[in-house]
């Protein structure tokens, strides 16, 4: 069986081909709806409703439960995002190291609010309440990749790696 609406008359057609593919395999299997979100996530860059909708047609489920799990989890994200994500600490040990300034830099730096990607796409600018990394405070993220003790003056070069760059940027890391 698939699902309902396997087609789409939008520019997306071959995502939701993919999608549903993805909901074909895992349709039938008992939790299966925040796999089948990661997978549509990744291959459609985001979840918004019309997503959410042919998810919840393909899956036999009411459209409600479908965005409910997706507006519960922050790892999903109704808005199209950028090619790099940026997560800022702002956990105790970070916001009191100085995270506040190094926020205050990247929205100033990148003219971008917190939640917001940038004009050009490049980045989604978040803040993360705590990322694991306290004795590196203040820490931020740029996709995978853990940045220690970021002030604004470190900001522009951490940046500059992954501007206009490839899915992952070479040198970054926890060393940077």
């Amino acid at each position: 069986m698939s699902p309902k609406n396997t087609t789409c008359e939008c520019d997306h057609g071959t995502e939701f081909e993919q999608i549903a593919q993805v909901i074909e395999q895992y349709k039938e299997k008992d939790g299966a709806l925040i796999m089948v979100l990661h997978a549509a996530q990744e291959i459609y860059g985001y979840l918004p409703m019309e997503v959410q909708r042919f998810v919840a047609d393909g899956m036999n489920l009411p459209v409600s439960e479908v965005s409910g799990v997706v507006s519960f989890y922050s790892f999903f994200s109704t808005q199209k995002r950028g090619k790099h994500t940026i997560r800022m600490c702002q956990g105790t040990a970070c916001y009191v190291r100085g995270g506040k300034k190094v926020v205050d830099a990247i929205k100033k730096e990148l003219d971008v609010e917190v939640g917001g990607t940038t004009e050009d796409g490049q980045f989604t600018f978040e803040i993360a309440r705590c990322i694991g990394a306290c004795g590196l405070a203040p820490a931020m993220m740029v996709d995978d990749d853990v940045y220690k003790q970021v002030t604004p003056a470190k900001l522009r070069g951490i940046l500059a790696l992954y501007a206009d760059a490839p899915e992952t940027a070479a040198g970054g890391g926890a060393g940077a």
